[in-house]
């Protein structure tokens, strides 16, 4: 009997067997038991399909293939066939079985993963952990900022002090060495000093006269010996001094030998201070009169010495006020003449110096001033005719104008040009047969008459210069009780004998108003201030006379100390000249 054999198409074992080692690769964590998985009905069907979707259809083909042969009726020809075909039944449902307890058993541990999982994320949040973590790195961050710029400021800070410290140290040792140096050249604001001034005096300025004389002799004693030598006061001193100097400024020796001449003159001086009589001159000092001091001077001896010092001051001070407005005219061009002489000497003198070299120009001028000295200045003081003609430099200081010749000459020229017309004008007014000085004696008149009609006074008593116009102030009389009588508004005159008060009131009454005070009646004349409470010197002058009790006041006068020192001055005139009897009053 032939039995038909039919190939029955199976699955390779292939495909199970790696389901198998994908299913060995799954590890189950802890000795979990089914109980503790929940039912598998109850897990999501995404994941069963994901687990089963490859094991379940190896399964259904492997039956599907043993279905096929199950249902082959001719496969049952032979046993044997059939047998091996149940086995393999047998194998590949247990296999199967196998298979499904495996994949369950995954679902089971995938389930239990993601159970696992969820709880770990419900109980570490990885966003909060992220974000602490991104925030503690940025502490971190922060803080190594921070301790690096501590670190830095530290440095720099220790690098600070030990400057300042090596400073300190190079300030102190520079201090210890130089720092008496340094402190002279500090720079201070200049303390301006006020010296205090000594109230006059007459002993005092006595005293001053005398240190004045004792300090200048030196100086006078100087000019005196050379004043000898350039005239030639002792032939045989002079001639030698001429023949050394010359001899000296060939050689071009001029400027060491006044050195020398300095040197020898300190050695003289130190031998005389350590007791050395020494003494030479060209021309013999002339010893004054050495007058002892007075302790009490009386008040003319008081008021003498003051006109002298006052007289002397007077004369020194226009000397040297006649000198500095010469060079000032000299310079500004008032004199055009010697102007543009010294303007060409200077143009002389500067091309001269750029051409010739200065040892030649040097000798020159030394030659020059030797001849000058000894022999053209003995010309012209011997000779004054010949130095007013050839004298340069003595002509033109003399020509030299002073601010007050100019004044008098500008004035000199105005009335020049004006004086025809004063003249012509003059013709119509003055009468005949008077002259020029009855006619200015006239004009010196108050605004009621002739000066010397309104007090009674010789025609030659006329006021001063200083007070043509008078003195506006009010006479206080101390002595009167009237109110009338006790404040008088009017003008102050002085004269050369009198002093003339011209009462207001008195144009409208007579003139028993007036008051005329001989000068020479006169005790005692101050300076007054009627309001002690006021600030200032005062306005006023007190005038005591022996005919009053107490003082006569002349106050509220706008030139009060023009008006004293005018009346002092003729005062002290007055009284150094003569004494006329007592005072009248009018």
């Amino acid at each position: 009997m032939r039995v038909a054999v039919r190939h029955v198409k199976v699955k390779p074992r292939c495909a199970v067997l790696t389901m198998l080692k994908r299913l060995d690769k799954i590890r189950f964590r802890g000795p979990r038991t089914r109980d503790d998985f929940p039912d598998l009905a109850e897990s999501p069907p995404a994941s069963d399909n994901e687990c089963s979707d490859d094991m379940q259809l190896k399964p259904r083909s492997a039956l599907r293939d043993t279905d096929d042969v199950l249902r082959d009726p001719a496969g049952s020809g032979s046993p044997t066939m059939a047998a091996a075909i149940q086995d393999f039944q047998r194998s590949e449902s247990d296999r199967l079985n196998e298979v499904k307890g495996h994949l369950e058993i995954a679902l089971l541990e995938k389930h239990f993963l993601q159970e696992e999982l969820r709880k770990l994320r419900e109980e570490t949040n990885v966003d909060s952990l992220r974000q602490e973590l991104e925030r503690e790195r940025s502490k971190r961050i922060d803080l190594e900022q921070k301790m690096n710029d501590v670190l830095k400021t530290s440095g720099q800070q220790q690098m600070r002090e030990q400057k300042e410290v090596w400073s300190s140290r190079l300030q102190k040792w520079l201090y210890e060495r130089f720092g008496v140096y340094i402190e002279d050249f500090r720079f201070q604001p200049e303390e301006s000093t006020v010296e205090a001034e000594e109230p006059l005096s007459a002993k005092r300025l006595t005293e001053n006269m005398r240190r004045l004389k004792r300090g200048a002799r030196p100086v006078t004693n100087f000019l005196r010996n050379l004043s000898a030598l350039s005239n030639w006061h002792s032939v045989y001193t002079s001639a030698i001094a001429f023949i050394i100097y010359m001899n000296a400024a060939w050689h071009g020796w001029a400027i060491p030998m006044f050195l020398f001449l300095a040197i020898l003159r300190l050695s003289l001086n130190y031998l005389i201070a350590r007791g050395w009589r020494i003494q030479w001159s060209i021309v013999p000092e002339v010893s004054e009169p050495m007058e002892p001091p007075k302790e009490d001077l009386t008040v003319s001896e008081k008021f003498q010495l003051v006109l002298d010092v006052a007289q002397k001051a007077q004369n020194l001070f226009g000397k040297m006020a006649d000198v500095l407005e010469k060079i000032k005219n000299l310079f500004m061009w008032v004199q055009p003449e010697s102007t543009r002489k010294l303007y060409i000497c200077l143009w002389v003198a500067f091309i001269t110096s750029c051409v010739l070299p200065y040892k030649l120009m040097g000798f020159m001028i030394g030659l020059y001033a030797g001849i000058k000295f000894f022999i053209i200045d003995f010309l012209f003081k011997s000779c004054p005719k010949l130095r007013d003609k050839y004298d340069t430099p003595y002509i033109v200081w003399n020509s030299l104008p002073t601010d007050p010749q100019l004044k008098e000459r500008t004035n000199a020229n105005v009335s020049r040009r004006v004086q025809p017309v004063v003249s012509r004008s003059s013709l119509a007014t003055v009468p005949c047969g008077v002259s020029r000085e009855e006619e200015t004696g006239r004009s010196h008149s108050t605004k009621k008459g002739a000066f010397h009609e309104i007090f009674n006074l010789p025609e030659s008593e006329r006021p001063l210069a200083v007070c043509e116009n008078g003195w506006r102030c009010c006479l206080i009389n101390r002595d009167r009780k009237m109110p009338t009588d006790y404040i008088r508004n009017g003008v102050l005159y002085v004269t050369e004998n009198y002093l003339c008060f011209e009462s207001s009131s008195s144009r409208s009454s007579s003139s028993k108003k007036n008051k005329v005070i001989k000068l020479v009646d006169i005790t005692d004349i101050q300076k007054y201030k009627v309001l002690s409470v006021l600030p200032g010197s005062g306005m006023g002058i007190s005038i005591a006379t022996p005919s009053t009790q107490k003082p006569l006041v002349f106050g509220a006068m706008i030139h009060r100390d023009e008006a004293f020192e005018a009346i002092f001055t003729q005062y002290m005139k007055i009284m150094t000249t003569t004494k006329p009897p007592a005072s009248a009053e009018l």
